[in-house]
């Protein structure tokens, strides 16, 4: 017996990504006597003919009478393969949970069914060391399937702030980042995971933006899988049909769909029910994406302001998307579809002497004086804020944001560069504050001890939870 063997099957293995699971089921069936026959192989575990073939070649000097030497299990962990499985504990975190916002779609899915998702996740997907990325994340997936396999990276990305820090303040190891997708993907996010999963808007346009962001998202293109939750009522299969177009418009497969998979705490119409669709992409998936997401609708949901039926909204997305034109004398941005996080990002994004944004009267940061104060508070050292409340109309509040006088140091520097990627923007701005004795190196060891995540270094102050950016302000005063 080799090594050489054992280095060409794990190879094997490892190229399938997260579909590797039913190949690493043929290895270990061929440490179990009787020994199988290659018909048995094929048929038992649904796997490629030419797959096993090449299996079984790699393997071809370690097989003896048709079986491989046990070392095989030790050095592939077949035997976690079956494993006993933790139920994750989830009735507590679906109680706690941020309330659902139906402005978003949001409806609750029940504790067993984030915990059915978890466990079906992690015995169909090779999942240990592999990346998920949920897109969007009510259910609290993402806590389900850490409980389930700890050895999963795990990402969450989503537009609900309170969604965000309740994540993190549960489990720490989840990274969390926010986004309004229809305005893009992070960038720190794009092309990293080798697994998605997504419960969208039940609407064609939300179907398509959100496993758009998913496929975006993907790092491994040819073993990647977008896992989705989509129901539609057995009164309306004209709509699940113009859905499903949707899905394979972006040139998706549909490997599988697990019927009435989901369970909702609401969502009758759908008789509280929604399937599991297992998806992958294809060669013609990565233009198809460039040509939907290009002009991507801000009406997507079914209920609220932003559904289908809503008023249409002028996108922001020029703001969120790449760097600022450079500081402008005067700007005004037209916010009134915005439902919530909009603002500050805003304000984030723009570089200007005076500022002026519309928004909704009843605008959760406007809502009451704690929030005027904290938002005040948080870009204090870029702008000086004042509320105008109902006006032009009752419907509508214009705040007022004008370039904060004086040097603000390291914070107002980050505010003023909030485009970039965090970890040079601090670097940057110690080395600067430090009058040039800092080097370029020592700067960026203090700026790693500035955040709570490494992963943060990397992304851009926009991309960041909103009280992640509060911390890493916090930690320049």
């Amino acid at each position: 017996m080799g090594d050489e063997s054992i280095d060409a099957v794990a190879a094997l293995v490892a190229e399938a990504g997260v579909g590797a699971r039913r190949i690493r089921e043929v290895v270990a069936r061929l440490t179990e006597p009787p020994a199988p026959s290659l018909d048995d192989l094929v048929r038992d575990f649904a796997v490629p003919r030419r797959t096993v073939e090449a299996l079984l070649r790699a393997a071809g000097p370690d097989l003896h009478e048709g079986l491989l030497p046990q070392v095989y299990r030790h050095r592939l962990d077949l035997d976690a393969l079956h494993r006993p499985r933790p139920v994750p504990e989830m009735a507590r975190l679906v109680a706690d949970a941020p309330a659902a916002d139906r402005n978003l779609d949001h409806v609750s899915a029940t504790a067993h069914t984030a915990a059915r998702r978890a466990v079906w996740l992690d015995e169909t997907f090779d999942l240990t060391g592999a990346h998920l990325v949920c897109v969007g994340d009510h259910d609290l997936t993402s806590l389900a399937v850490r409980q389930v396999n700890p050895g999963l990276r795990v990402t969450v990305v989503d537009v609900d702030e309170r969604l965000l820090e309740y994540i993190a303040g549960r489990d720490p190891a989840v990274e969390c980042w926010h986004a309004d997708l229809r305005f893009g993907l992070p960038p720190v996010v794009a092309g990293s995971a080798d697994l998605v999963f997504t419960d969208p808007p039940y609407t064609p346009e939300g179907v398509q933006l959100f496993l758009g962001r998913g496929a975006q998202a993907l790092g491994d293109r040819a073993n990647g899988r977008l896992v989705m939750a989509y129901g539609f009522s057995p009164l309306t299969p004209a709509l699940g049909l113009k859905v499903q177009r949707a899905v394979l418009d972006l040139d998706l497969a549909i490997e599988a769909i697990l019927p009435a998979f989901n369970r909702y705490h609401g969502a009758q119409a759908v008789g509280s029910a929604s399937d599991l669709y297992v998806c992958r992409p294809t060669a013609g998936t990565w233009p198809a994406l460039e040509k939907r997401l290009a002009r991507t609708a801000v009406n997507i949901y079914t209920h609220g302001g932003h559904s289908l039926e809503g008023r249409a909204t002028r996108s922001p997305a020029e703001l969120f998307g790449g760097g600022p034109a450079g500081k402008a004398e005067r700007a005004d941005v037209d916010l009134t579809g915005d439902p919530g996080p909009w603002l500050l990002r805003a304000l984030l994004a723009v570089n200007a002497e005076r500022l002026t944004l519309l928004v909704p009267n009843r605008h959760p940061d406007l809502a009451d004086a704690a929030g005027q104060a904290a938002l005040r508070e948080l870009v204090a050292a870029k702008y000086l804020l004042r509320y105008r409340r109902s006006t032009p109309g009752p419907e509508h509040a214009v705040v007022e944001a004008s370039a904060a006088p004086g040097d603000h140091g390291a914070a107002g520097w980050l505010l003023t560069h909030a485009h970039g990627k965090l970890g040079n923007v601090l670097r940057e701005a110690l080395v600067q504050g430090s009058g040039g004795t800092l080097t370029k190196n020592e700067a960026r060891a203090a700026a790693a001890g500035l955040v709570a995540r490494p992963a943060h270094l990397d992304a851009r102050l926009l991309d960041l939870p909103r009280t992640a950016v509060r911390d890493v302000l916090q930690s320049l005063r």
